[in-house]
């Protein structure tokens, strides 16, 4: 099994930056792939970015691409996600995920282990 939980959430003005993180824990691989995806109320939990395991090769939605940074800490065991030029449309629920099989980067149901999730506020 494994342990994702998030941090870093909170609530920030338009504009602001924040910096999510993922500590993973229990039986957890430098190879596993790790992704980010976030959900607003009413919404579908979309795909925001993800990291392959493999290669250490990034791939983002478009509507974040060249605001949000997707890395691994040192330790690999440690997903981050920076996030800058915050609109409100940014706020959701966003949530950790990792797939041990190297599957599609960008599809949820491809990843087998979730964080609790984190929230994030944007306040106009």
């Amino acid at each position: 099994q494994v342990q994702l939980v998030e941090s870093g959430g909170g609530l920030v003005q338009a504009g602001g930056s924040l910096r999510l993180s993922c500590a993973a824990s229990g039986r957890t691989s430098n190879t596993y792939d790790m992704g980010w995806f976030r959900q607003a109320p009413g919404k579908e939990r979309e795909f925001v970015a993800a990291i392959r395991g493999s290669s250490g090769s990034t791939v983002y939605a478009d509507s974040v691409k060249g605001r949000f940074t997707i890395s691994r800490g040192n330790a690999k065991n440690t997903v981050y996600l920076q996030m800058n030029s915050l609109p409100p449309e940014d706020a959701a629920v966003y949530y950790c995920a990792a797939d041990p099989r190297a599957g599609r980067l960008r599809v949820w149901n491809d990843y087998d282990y979730w964080g609790q999730g984190t929230q994030v506020t944007v306040s106009s």
